[in-house]
């Protein structure tokens, strides 16, 4: 394990693999650098892989308050600890973190795995804030795991597969930063519909991908990203789900930034 610092004090855990172009791997909700491990091995034969802990989890510290600012220039620390520049690839909120981050840093090549971003109309959006303010609400009454597992069935996991998992061991204590990842998702559009603004301002070449297999709303915000980005694609990966094993994930990611 490897540190850097951030730009307030906070210290981000890494782990580095490989040697090549600088690749920083961003995990979604709910992860800390275990679970990008995998695809982190499977690319470390042509990149300098870094995966790392977000802030408030796992090995990573935090600072109050929390600010997604706080968390880009994490990714700022990251980027000067490998040269200055690197292509980064973000999972689900992770995904929406990156494009935040691809504004305004120095970003080569950007990857957008099912950036969670909800539908626009009226009654969607009221659904999502009611859901999300119910999971802050168990946050804040001290009930972590109940609101794992609200957030869990809130993405569209079966209620009783979400009780589950939000019992696995580790859950409970980074239950807090589910409120990180909704301010990350409604920091450029509220709402946490589809940024649209932001997207079109992105220079960078942008691959997004998703899994056919996903929850709907998922697949249908990758296909409206890769329209409104400049020079985006997107690669649909028949059967798969929002997690993607890295045996098939890692052969994509090679052919694009490569």
């Amino acid at each position: 394990m490897d540190t850097t610092r951030s730009a307030d004090g906070t210290t981000i855990a890494y782990d580095r693999y490989g040697s090549g172009t600088p690749l920083i791997l961003v995990n979604g909700a709910l992860s800390d650098r275990s679970g990008s491990q995998p695809l982190a091995e499977a690319l470390a034969p042509d990149f300098t892989v870094i995966s790392y802990d977000r802030r408030g989890r796992g090995d990573s510290g935090d600072t109050s308050p929390y600010s997604v600012a706080r968390e880009i220039q994490d990714l700022r620390a990251l980027i000067d600890a490998v040269g200055g520049s690197a292509a980064v690839y973000g999972h689900s909120s992770g995904a929406a973190l990156t494009a935040i981050a691809a504004s305004s840093l120095p970003i080569t090549s950007v990857v957008l795995h099912e950036p969670p971003y909800g539908p626009d109309d009226e009654e969607s959006q009221q659904q999502s804030d009611d859901d999300g303010a119910v999971v802050l609400r168990l946050l804040r009454e001290g009930r972590r795991t109940d609101a794992v597992a609200t957030f869990l069935a809130m993405a569209g996991m079966p209620s009783d597969a979400a009780t589950e998992y939000a019992r696995t061991p580790g859950m409970a204590e980074v239950a807090h930063t589910l409120a990180y990842d909704f301010a990350v998702m409604d920091h450029a559009s509220k709402g946490g519909v589809v940024p649209i603004s932001l997207l079109e301002g992105l220079q960078q070449p942008t691959l997004v991908v998703a899994g056919s297999a996903s929850p709907p709303f998922m697949v249908d915000a990758a296909r409206s990203v890769a329209k409104t980005v400049q020079n985006g694609r997107l690669v649909e990966l028949d059967g798969q789900h929002h997690v993607v094993p890295a045996e098939v994930l890692a052969p994509v990611l090679r052919a694009f930034l490569s």
